[in-house]
C-alpha cells in the first residue's frame, strides 16, 4: 500500500505545481481567470446578424474575444500556456469584443477573411475542435456567413461609386495594404494566392496555389475588364469561386487595378 500512498503524495504534488506554473504567462497573459459576469455581450449593438452572432459567439468566441470560457484543463500548466499562446495570437488578428470599434473597412476585411477560412475548413482550428467536437463550423454556418459578408461589401455601393477618373497606382497600394493583404500578399501564397503578376496572368495558374475547380477550368487572363468584372462580385463572375470579397466602388476597382497592373510590370 505504500506505493499507492506514493503515487497519490506525487500526484498531488505535481496538481500543485501545475496550478502555480498556470499564473505564469510565458506567452502573454489572456486573462483566462479574471471575471467577466459584468462584460457587455460579444457583439452587442453591432450590424451583425443574429444567425452570424451566434455561431461567432459559440465556436469562434474562446479565442477571438475577451470573453474565453475556460474549460477544467486550462488551469493547469502547460496546457494553459498553449491555450493562451493560441488566444493572444488570435485576438491579435480579430478580437469580437471589439467589433464595434473596427472600421467598416476593417470589418468587411475581417469578414471575408472568416468566410474564406470556415469555407475552407480551416477555422475553427483542427486542435480546438479535437478537443470541442461541437465547435465545426456546419455548411449552412457557412453559407449564413458568406451571405453577411456579401452584403457587408455591397453596403454603400450607390455611394461615391462612379470613377473620378483613371486608376491611380500609390491609392491602389494603399488600399491593397490596409484590406488585401489579410488574404494576399504579393509574393508568397497565402488565403489566396501571391498576386504579383497577376496582371496578364490566366486564371487558376499560380505556382504552388491550389484554387478552387471554378478558377482552374475558366482560363481567363486577368486584364483591366475581367479584373474589374472579379472584383465587382466574384460569385457573379465565376460561380463556385472560393473569393469571399468584394469591392463596391469603381473607382476603388481602378486604383487596385492599376496598383496589380504596375506591380506586373504591365
Amino acid at each position: 500500500m505504500n506505493w499507492i500512498r506514493t503515487s497519490s503524495f506525487c500526484g498531488t504534488i505535481a496538481l500543485l505545481v501545475s496550478l502555480l506554473l498556470a499564473r505564469f504567462h510565458p506567452f502573454g497573459n489572456a486573462g483566462l481567470y479574471a471575471a467577466d459576469s459584468a462584460q457587455t455581450p460579444i457583439l452587442n449593438n453591432s450590424q451583425v446578424p443574429l444567425d452570424v452572432r451566434a455561431m461567432l459567439v459559440e465556436k469562434c468566441a474562446d479565442c477571438h474575444s475577451n470573453q474565453t470560457r475556460v474549460p477544467f484543463y486550462g488551469r493547469f500548466a502547460p496546457a494553459s500556456w498553449l491555450m493562451e499562446h493560441d488566444i493572444v495570437e488570435a485576438r491579435k488578428a480579430m478580437n469580437l469584443s471589439q467589433w464595434n470599434a473596427y472600421s467598416a473597412e476593417q470589418q468587411q476585411t475581417l469578414a471575408a477573411k472568416m468566410a474564406h477560412e470556415i469555407k475552407a475548413g480551416e477555422m475553427p482550428p483542427i486542435q480546438y475542435q479535437m478537443v470541442h467536437w461541437n465547435a465545426r463550423a456546419s455548411d449552412n454556418d457557412a453559407r449564413n456567413l458568406a451571405s453577411w459578408t456579401h452584403s457587408t461589401s455591397i453596403t454603400g455601393q450607390s455611394v461615391a461609386s462612379q470613377a473620378t477618373g483613371n486608376g491611380d497606382p500609390a491609392r491602389g497600394k494603399a488600399l491593397f495594404e490596409k484590406r488585401c493583404v489579410g488574404c494576399h500578399t504579393l509574393t508568397q501564397n497565402h488565403e489566396g494566392p501571391a498576386l504579383q503578376g497577376v496582371y496578364g496572368r490566366t486564371s487558376g495558374t499560380a505556382s504552388g496555389f491550389t484554387y478552387s475547380v471554378a478558377l482552374r477550368k475558366t482560363h481567363i487572363v486577368w486584364d483591366e475588364q475581367s479584373l474589374d468584372k472579379w472584383l465587382t462580385d466574384p460569385d457573379a463572375f465565376i460561380a463556385g469561386n472560393e473569393m469571399d470579397f468584394l469591392v463596391s466602388k469603381r473607382q476603388e476597382r481602378q486604383d487596385l487595378i492599376s496598383y496589380l497592373r504596375q506591380s506586373s510590370g504591365k
